[in-house]
């Protein structure tokens, strides 16, 4: 999941195909449906993205009651209105009367706190929960930022590397050479820098045990000459998330692809590719494109159906974009990474949003 920043953007204006009163204000790559008239392109407004959770007072100034998810309909998320897809919230609330607009977006301030916004954070299921230890040392994961909301993090032509996105539950495995002792958690639980003990109920744990991850570890730590690895992984199957890809999470098997490694040595962080290191050795996330970067090819690459069963048994997430060469993006301040999230995923009905 990205991170959670209420800011001021400069808007382009688009002419709605479908409606005559709407129109589509777009930020980044990102488009929302608008009132026609409310905004003009170079103008600037705040712009709440998809996964927010507004206070009720937001909610009736903006005239989005009873128009959120959630069960408390509070929490943004994309649309379809006459037929566009409409990511986020575009609007200019009261508060910010009086501050200047162009200035804010400059300065790229966050409104979030300011307006009392917050980030929704997935319920975590029981068999994906435990006990928990500290674990200090683990190697942690880091929130992917969507390729609509940050369009620069690629240069134009520069060579790039799409993995499919599954529709599963982050785990993070740490090996530690030194001890041999590993260490198995989830995405939000390793934000707080704690660990699940071992459990052979955990669907993580399991995971873990039932593809021999350990091991691989060991041997790819020993390879490295790596004082930790750490082994990301996606979980999926029945029981996990409602796209399945054909597998079921309640089986000693739970399906289980990985889609990152990182490793220290000499004391230094590198992230490596997993599809060079771990072939033939643990199971992967689909590679379903490489060349030149180009952001309408990576957005169409985002639709269409799962290639991880084989049988393009459902609609695809996404995909995740990588450089070819691991490099640093000052757009992000961090790895250049990011994802793409397919429209049908977002928009389709009955689905599970677990951590």
């Amino acid at each position: 999941m990205s991170t959670l920043r209420v800011t001021v953007e400069s808007l382009t204006v688009l002419d709605h195909p479908n409606a005559d009163a709407l129109e589509l204000a777009q930020v980044g790559l990102y488009r929302a449906v608008v009132a026609k008239g409310a905004y003009r392109t170079g103008e600037h407004a705040l712009y709440i993205p998809e996964q927010a959770v507004l206070p009720a007072e937001l909610i009736e100034e903006l005239g989005l009651t009873g128009k959120l998810a959630g069960s408390a309909a509070d929490r943004v998320r994309a649309v379809r209105l006459r037929g566009e897809l409409s990511q986020g919230v575009v609007c200019r609330p009261a508060a910010l009367a009086g501050v200047d607009l162009a200035r804010a977006a400059a300065e790229g301030r966050d409104f979030a706190a300011e307006l009392g916004i917050t980030k929704w954070v997935p319920p975590i299921p029981t068999a994906m929960n435990g006990d928990v230890e500290a674990a200090p040392e683990l190697m942690p994961w880091v929130d992917i930022e969507n390729l609509q909301r940050f369009p620069d993090v690629f240069e134009s032509g520069e060579p790039v590397v799409l993995t499919e996105k599954l529709h599963g539950s982050c785990c993070l495995f740490t090996y530690h050479a030194d001890s041999k002792a590993v260490q198995v958690s989830s995405k939000g639980i390793g934000a707080q820098g704690l660990a699940l003990k071992e459990d052979g109920t955990n669907l993580y744990w399991r995971a873990v045990r039932a593809h021999g991850v350990p091991a691989v570890a060991a041997e790819l730590a020993e390879r490295l000459g790596a004082e930790r690895v750490g082994i990301f992984g996606e979980v999926f199957g029945t029981g996990v998330q409602d796209l399945t890809y054909g597998e079921s999470g309640r089986t000693e098997l739970p399906g289980y692809a990985v889609f990152d490694v990182s490793a220290v040595i000499d004391g230094q962080l590198h992230w490596l590719d997993a599809a060079e290191l771990l072939a033939d050795r643990l199971p992967l996330v689909p590679r379903v494109w490489s060349g030149p970067f180009d952001a309408a090819v990576v957005l169409a690459h985002a639709e269409g159906r799962e290639t991880v069963s084989g049988r393009a048994l459902h609609l695809r997430e996404g995909v995740v974009v990588r450089p070819v060469v691991e490099r640093y993006s000052f757009t992000l301040g961090g790895r250049a990474i990011a994802k793409v999230v397919s429209g049908a995923y977002l928009t389709r009905k009955g689905g599970t949003e677990y951590e």
